[in-house]
């Protein structure tokens, strides 16, 4: 998992090596490191232009010393104060643009200089303009095609406008340290390394997941969950859908009888051997379905993962934690913003991380709160290090309908392997991300989504099968 640092503890890790290190030292690391990235986008030195935008700060003084190492290299350099250089100024014509102006200190609104025409840009640290902690760029910003960091990703580049701002990202290793980060950020590695391999003694109901989902026209969430669940490693599914509607459900899905009314009781018993739980994918979300579903919630002694129409009957976050707090096992709650601003009275704002941390505070569970940045937080808080995990593998194909079904059913099934909670929620979210990555770019449905997870899965943890397999049959 790669460290996130927000702009507080970025402050902190610097003046921490400041004991041990001059500042002097640390520009000259840094800003060696952005002329190498520069040699890098350039392709050399010798005769190329490159205007370096420096403000005051340290970012100013990195590109300063950029400056000199591409000017030693043979390039052309010109420095342009960043007080000279406001929206509206064309910089001087030029192959690169280095930005040096302002850095994760930066508050408030910026309108960058125009650049030259085919000329490519590189920030220093954070895009100018792009708020650090939340990724908003109330002005005309620096767009950058790469950005160089120091020590850590920023929550900054993560998500709000960063991303769209700050190019391909790298981060460059100058000399600081910095105690365990509170906010990770969840890699293919990770999935390899923490998910629990099917081990060889493995039975059908070893990492068993139970499905409450599903109702008359909305059989496809019970669909698309299931499958999750069982892309992702479930080896039963015990699917339940009350009043049974009538679907081509999943042949390998164990189906239990559920009558429309006053099911919640069957549904626990059919469910007594599963190692994990998803309730409410399609269910309804009239008061007598819902009352079901609480039932359910309270009751289920297993890890729970808790969507869609079940999040609207747990109600508001005071009467969310009243229920799960009655629960021996933990819960996730897997809301997009819609969701959150129901359950929290208002949405979640441009800070990502912290509207998750503030609803795993409120309702006592795991918050995995849906986006193009997926921040999972856990209901600890600040005595929990890591207390957020976030996932940025997803993108906008899977703005489709029913995508976060299948989230849920994959999660489900993390949790039966023996992932924790937390972690299970994460890689759950990286997972599926990535999954929707290896489809096609356009047209990209939910249904295609377990074939890919089972791809994606089977290269992460058995990457060389394939290969055996071949050598194998050619024996």
């Amino acid at each position: 998992m790669r460290a996130v640092l927000t702009r507080e503890e970025m402050g902190a890790a610097d003046a921490a090596a400041l004991a041990t290190v001059s500042h002097e030292t640390l520009v000259t690391r840094a800003g060696t490191a952005v002329a190498h990235a520069a040699l890098r986008m350039l392709g050399g030195a010798y005769g190329r232009r490159v205007v370096v935008v420096a403000g005051k700060g340290s970012n100013g003084a990195d590109g300063r010393v950029a400056a000199s190492v591409l000017s030693r290299r043979g390039a052309r350099v010109r420095i342009v104060e960043a007080a000279e250089a406001p929206g509206g100024t064309e910089l001087p014509p030029c192959d690169l643009v280095v930005d040096g102006a302002y850095g994760t200190g930066f508050r408030g609104s910026y309108d960058a200089p125009t650049v030259p025409a085919r000329a490519g840009v590189l920030a220093i640290d954070i895009p100018s303009g792009v708020d650090a902690d939340s990724g908003e760029a109330p002005g005309e910003a620096v767009r950058a095609d790469r950005t160089v960091t120091f020590a850590a990703l920023k929550p900054g580049l993560l998500q709000g406008d960063g991303p769209r701002l700050s190019g391909t990202v790298e981060v460059a290793d100058i000399g600081i340290g910095f105690p365990t980060p509170r906010v990770l950020l969840v890699d293919d590695a990770d999935v390899t390394a923490l998910l629990p391999p099917r081990p060889r003694q493995v039975n059908k109901w070893t990492n068993a997941v139970g499905v409450a989902a599903g109702s008359p026209g909305m059989e496809g969430a019970a669909i698309l969950c299931t499958r999750g669940a069982m892309a992702a490693g479930a080896g039963m599914v015990r699917l339940g859908s009350p009043g049974d509607p009538a679907a081509p459900w999943p042949t390998e899905a164990v189906r239990m009888h559920l009558p429309p009314d006053g099911w919640a009781g069957d549904f626990l018993e059919a469910t007594a051997k599963c190692k994990a739980v998803v309730v409410g994918p399609g269910l309804g979300t009239g008061e007598a379905v819902a009352g079901q579903i609480r039932a359910v919630l309270a009751a289920v002694p297993v890890p729970l993962v808790i969507d869609a129409d079940a999040l609207t009957a747990l109600g508001d976050a005071a009467s969310a934690r009243a229920l799960l707090d009655t629960r021996s096992a933990p819960s996730i709650l897997t809301p997009h913003d819609g969701e959150y601003a129901r359950i929290a009275g208002s949405p979640p704002g441009a800070d990502r991380l912290d509207a998750a941390r503030r609803l795993a505070a409120s309702t006592g569970a795991v918050v995995l709160l849906k986006g193009p940045l997926t921040a999972v937080a856990a209901p600890g808080g600040a005595a929990t290090f890591p207390d957020v995990l976030l996932a940025a593998a997803g993108g906008p194909a899977l703005a489709t309908a029913g995508s976060g079904d299948v989230l849920s059913g994959v999660i489900a099934a993390f949790c039966a392997r023996g992932l924790d909670v937390f972690e299970a929620a994460a890689l759950g979210a990286h997972a599926h991300g990535r999954a929707a990555s290896l489809g096609p770019s356009q047209g990209l449905v939910s249904g295609d989504l377990p074939r890919l997870l089972t791809e994606l899965l089977s290269s992460l943890q058995e990457p060389d099968r394939g290969g055996d397999r071949d050598r194998g049959a050619g024996g």
